[in-house]
C-alpha cells in the first residue's frame, strides 16, 4: 500500500513538470499560431491538446492573473460540465474548501510560492452534499526574465478511495490491537498464576487458571479465523461460486450444530418447506454466515430453541432464517450490531465471550452473495436473522 502511495505522489510530480513544460510549449505555440499560414505550429498545437486530453488527472493551466486558458477532457469531468472554461477564473471555477471545512481559494493558494508544492487535504463538493478529497499539484510558470511568474499549472487528482482505504485500515489496526490486547493479557496472566500454583504446589486451583486461559485462546482463534474470512473474502479468494444442494447443505448444518444446542439444553429444529432447489453462490460465504447466526443463537439463548428455516416463494427466492428464543436485541442496538467489534451494552452479552466480528463479517459476506441480511429482533423475546438467494436454474437442461 505505502509503496502504490509513494508511486502516485512520484507520478503527480512528474505531471507537474510534463504540465509546466506543456504550459511553456502551449505559450509558444499560441504565439506562432498568431503568424499567418503557419500550419505547423497549428498541426503541433493540436498534437499538443491531443496529449493533455489523454491524461487521466485533471489539468487546468492559467495566465498570471488566473484566467484559465488551457485544461483537459479530464478537468471538465471532475467540474462536471460540458461548457468550455477558457477565459474563466480558476478561483470561480473550482469551489474547494480544506478537510476541516475551510473555504479555499485556488488562485491564493497558486500564488503562494515560487515551486512545485502539493496539498491532499482538499475536498471539492459534488452533487447530493458529497466530496470527493482531492490530491492538488500547484506549479507556477517562469517565463522568459521576468521575477513572476507567468503562469500557473493546476494538477487534480481523486484520492477519495486511497485515502478511504487508509484511514479504515489505520482505524481497523487501531481496533484490532485493542481488542487482542485484552485476552492476551488474561490468558498470560492465568498461565503464569497456574506457573506460580506449581511452583508453591498449590495443584488443586491450577485447572481453574488453565481453563481461563484455555477460553481466552478460543476466543483468540475464534477472532483469527473471522479476520482470516474477512480478508479473504475482500481479496476475492473464495468469490468462486459452486451448484450447492439446499436441502443437503440444511442436513449438513443440522448434523453439526444439533449437538452443541443439546449440550446447552436447546433444541435444533429444522423447517424445511418442500422442494428447495440448488443455489449457485460460494460455499465457504453461504456457510460461514449460517455458521455466525447460528453460533451466536446458541450463544445468546438460555433456554427454549434454535431453529433453521428454508423455504422457496412463488418468485423463485430461497429464504434463509435462523431463529432463537434468546435474549434479544434493543432497537438502539440493532442499528449497530453490524459494526466492527460492536457488542451491545446488556450485561448478558457481555457475559459470553463474543468476538463481535461475526455479524460485521456476515454483512460483507452477504453483499459478496448479492443479498442484505435481515433483522426482527424483540428484547427477551429472541431474534431472527435471514437473507434471500435466486434459486439456481439450469437453462441448458
Amino acid at each position: 500500500m505505502w509503496a502504490l502511495i509513494f508511486l502516485l505522489i512520484t507520478l503527480s510530480v512528474v505531471l507537474g513538470v510534463i504540465a509546466i513544460v506543456l504550459h511553456k510549449i502551449l505559450s509558444e505555440i499560441s504565439d506562432k499560431d498568431d503568424c499567418k499560414n503557419d500550419k505547423k505550429s497549428l498541426s503541433e498545437h493540436q498534437r499538443m491538446i491531443t496529449l493533455i486530453n489523454n491524461i487521466t488527472d485533471a489539468i487546468l493551466s492559467t495566465d498570471e492573473h488566473g484566467i484559465i486558458n488551457t485544461y483537459n477532457s479530464a478537468a471538465l469531468n471532475l467540474i462536471d460540465t460540458n461548457s468550455g472554461i477558457n477565459g474563466e477564473h480558476i478561483s470561480q471555477v473550482l469551489n474547494l474548501e480544506t478537510t476541516d471545512k475551510k473555504p479555499i481559494d485556488i488562485f491564493k493558494e497558486l500564488t503562494k510560492s515560487s515551486a512545485i508544492r502539493q496539498r491532499d487535504d482538499i475536498l471539492m463538493k459534488i452533487e447530493d452534499g458529497d466530496y470527493i478529497r482531492l490530491e492538488v499539484t500547484l506549479a507556477p510558470v517562469q517565463g522568459g526574465d521576468k521575477m513572476t511568474p507567468d503562469g500557473y499549472v493546476l494538477i487534480l487528482r481523486d484520492i477519495t478511495k486511497t485515502k478511504s482505504l487508509e484511514e479504515e485500515r489505520d482505524e481497523f489496526i487501531s481496533v484490532v490491537s485493542h481488542e487482542l490486547r485484552t485476552p492476551i493479557a488474561i490468558a498470560e496472566g492465568s498461565l503464569s498464576n497456574a506457573k506460580l500454583l506449581v511452583e508453591r504446589k498449590m495443584t488443586s486451583k491450577i485447572p481453574e487458571a488453565i481453563d481461563e486461559s484455555h477460553k481466552q485462546i478460543l476466543f483468540l482463534a475464534r477472532m483469527i479465523n473471522d479476520l482470516s474470512t474477512l480478508s479473504r473474502a475482500e481479496r476475492g479468494v473464495a468469490d468462486e461460486t459452486e451448484i450447492i444442494d439446499v436441502t443437503e447443505l440444511a442436513a449438513q448444518i443440522n448434523s453439526e450444530y444439533s449437538p452443541q444446542a443439546g449440550e446447552k439444553g436447546l433444541a435444533f429444529n429444522l423447517d424445511i418447506g418442500g422442494r428447495l432447489g440448488v443455489v449457485k453462490v460460494s460455499r465457504l460465504y453461504l456457510e460461514e454466515i449460517l455458521q455466525n447466526f447460528i453460533t451466536n443463537a446458541i450463544r445468546y439463548t438460555q433456554k427454549g430453541s434454535i431453529t433453521l428455516s428454508i423455504k422457496k416463494n412463488k418468485s423463485g427466492e430461497i429464504t434463509f432464517k435462523v431463529i432463537d428464543t434468546g435474549i434479544g436485541i434493543s432497537k438502539a442496538d440493532i442499528a449497530k450490531i453490524f459494526d466492527k467489534f460492536y457488542r451491545a451494552e446488556d450485561y448478558r452479552t457481555r457475559e459470553t465471550k463474543g468476538t463481535g466480528l461475526g455479524l460485521y463479517v456476515s454483512a460483507k459476506l452477504a453483499k459478496k452473495l448479492g443479498c442484505k441480511i435481515e433483522v426482527e429482533s424483540r428484547l427477551n423475546h429472541g431474534s431472527t436473522f435471514g437473507f434471500k438467494l435466486k434459486e439456481f436454474k439450469n437453462s441448458s437442461k
